[in-house]
């Protein structure tokens, strides 16, 4: 039966958001915030602060302090006939009352620009940057950007309170054949740098294509190509991945949507291994061990899913997969299971808050180690009078293995605090 498709005006594609695009939920994207500043000024207390360095006891820090947090930032969307942009930023500057070597300051970016060339044909330009040096943050969806910071390589496992800068480039070229089927080649490239030399830095790019095809007013399926490669700091290390998946994304009704992909990964890595040497060359070099270079092929099944619910002034969300990443400066490529959860709202009046659950566990390509961490965290604000808010937020942070005892701690972050935004709309929170 032939059916006709509601045409948008803007790139004309108008079905649920395809994941494996990295496209936050159609409910996020059609949303408009207009651009607001704000600042905030607040009490804080950290446990858990641990350094790259063992106290005199052998052990890994394990400090607790209070102390004041000076944070701004600015975020919010605007449309024009054929470009759309979104923005979010947030920078902050943490000093602690008793450990002052944890002073820190801390920025995040958020940018998305898409472009509209012609009645066909588009482009998705998106940029995360930041620094960071207690790692509290998730890859969780943000308000003001077209995009689904979990598709991104962003460092959100590290362990050790040490300065960490990350940068992630992405590059979409869309050709919107018709109403039903749509092309896509991307490229992206990332960065990870940590201060210390005992951690491992990683340097990635990656290729990737996919082909689209409506085949309802609601459904959207299609297939998806995608090539990546890492190159570590420090030692002799690399990995290929070479990733096929099909590709479903479904509007279930007018406010909630799924959308999902799922495939296996050909990951090859090459690795630096010390061995022990022959007892007859030891004898005759006067050394015990020696270097080799390791090849481990594998093949993974991966994929992720996320089911979103779009409300009047907000979104919640459920998403969940499996995925091939750089891993965190102490462990190389890792295959990662993860889920997430989280829920976004700015009354009309005086309230706004955020809430998100994160789950990892990772286990290590070429080498022998588990670990993962579960968080959570949950920021409010009320309006007390224009432009004035009380803001609060309690983060814990839960990292383990099963193969490194030392590797288990739980950490806590809380702020209580006062923010100030232009308007009589809430605080949103980051």
């Amino acid at each position: 039966m032939l059916f006709t498709l509601a045409v948008p005006a803007f790139a004309q594609y108008g079905g649920p958001a395809i994941l494996s695009r990295g496209d936050a939920p159609t409910g996020m994207v059609e949303s408009q915030l207009s651009f607001r500043p704000y600042f905030e000024i607040s009490a804080v207390y950290d446990s858990g602060l641990a350094g790259v360095a063992v106290n005199s006891k052998g052990e890994l820090g394990n400090i607790s302090s209070a102390g004041v947090n000076f944070a701004g930032g600015i975020s919010g969307t605007h449309s024009w006939r054929h470009t759309q942009i979104g923005l979010d930023y947030h920078g902050d500057v943490n000093q602690y009352a008793k450990a002052t070597y944890y002073d820190s300051i801390n920025q995040s970016l958020f940018l998305s620009l898409r472009h509209q060339f012609t009645r066909h044909v588009y482009v998705n330009l998106r940029e995360s940057a930041g620094e960071f040096s207690t790692e509290l943050a998730s890859a969780s969806l943000e308000q003001a950007v077209s995009y689904d910071p979990s598709q991104s390589s962003l460092p959100t496992t590290d362990f050790f309170d040490n300065r960490t800068i990350y940068l992630s480039s992405q590059a979409d070229l869309v050709y919107q054949r018709s109403a039903r089927l749509s092309f896509r080649i991307g490229g992206a490239a990332f960065l990870n740098r940590r201060r210390s030399t005992a951690l491992y830095g990683v340097t990635g790019e990656s290729a990737s294509g996919d082909m689209q095809y409506r085949i309802t007013r609601r459904s959207t399926i299609g297939a998806n190509y995608n090539f990546a490669t890492y190159s570590y700091t420090r030692i002799f290390s690399g990995t290929d991945v070479h990733s096929f998946s099909g590709t479903f994304a479904m509007q279930l009704s007018k406010n909630l949507e799924f959308s999902a992909y799922g495939g296996v990964s050909r990951v090859e890595t090459k690795l630096e291994q010390v061995i022990p040497v022959d007892p007859a060359i030891a004898a005759l070099l006067g050394i015990s061990e020696g270097l080799s270079i390791a090849h481990v092929l594998e093949y993974i099944p991966t994929g992720t899913g996320r089911i979103s619910r779009k409300f009047h002034n907000g979104v919640l969300y459920f998403s969940g997969g499996r995925m091939v990443n750089p891993g965190n400066g102490l462990f190389l490529t890792s295959a990662n299971t993860n889920a997430s959860a989280g829920y976004s709202y700015t009354g009309l009046r005086r309230w706004s808050f955020t809430s998100s659950l994160t789950y990892n566990r990772a286990s290590t390509i070429g080498s022998s180690g588990d670990y993962g961490n579960t968080g959570g965290t949950l920021t409010a604000s009320r309006q007390l009078v224009k432009s004035f808010h009380i803001v609060a937020s309690v983060t814990a942070n839960r990292y383990e293995s099963p193969d490194y005892s030392q590797y288990n701690r739980v950490i806590y972050f809380a702020r209580l605090g006062f923010g100030w935004t232009p308007g009589a709309v809430p605080l949103r929170v980051w």
